[in-house]
């Protein structure tokens, strides 16, 4: 399965995770509930993602680094400021908090625990990939950065 490492941009990966979030809510309804106050939820999630999105590429850009998740090996520094000092994955968490804020929304049990194979995808597709170039790239100093910040929160 290395095939897929690093391959699908997260963004693609999202997208994905959306329609099937909405196609398992709309197919598997009797698992739909009525869970408390779902559109607030929705909404927290929605803000707080934007927050924790937008920070991650602000400090990304700060540092005169790239932001392409594909292409790691072109990073020019450890970002590990700003929100980079709470999460390893901001832009990750991000979009993992617009999955679980929109199944959430649609009222569904099978929706909600799919959006958490999104941590498992990114975790073995996507992050563990990026960290194996990342210590390749910076050595000690990443080293040292993951062992100080969780990969999520």
């Amino acid at each position: 399965m290395d095939v897929l490492e690093r391959k699908i941009p997260p963004v693609a990966l999202f997208v994905l995770f959306v329609v099937a979030i909405n196609h398992i809510s709309h197919e598997f309804v009797r698992f739909t509930v009525n869970l408390p106050l779902s559109l607030v939820v929705f909404l927290v999630c929605f803000v707080v993602a934007g927050f924790v999105g937008i920070a991650g590429v602000y400090e990304f850009r700060r540092a005169q680094t790239t932001v392409n998740p594909v292409k790691v090996e072109t990073a020019s520094t450890v970002v590990d400021s700003g929100i980079f000092a709470y999460t390893r994955n901001p832009m990750y968490l991000g979009l993992f908090l617009l999955l679980f804020g929109f199944a959430y929304w649609q009222q569904n049990l099978i929706s909600i625990a799919f959006s958490f194979t999104f941590i498992l995808y990114m975790n073995r597709f996507q992050i563990l990939p990026e960290e194996r170039a990342l210590e390749a790239l910076f050595g000690a100093s990443y080293i040292d950065y993951k062992q100080r910040v969780r990969r999520w929160i």
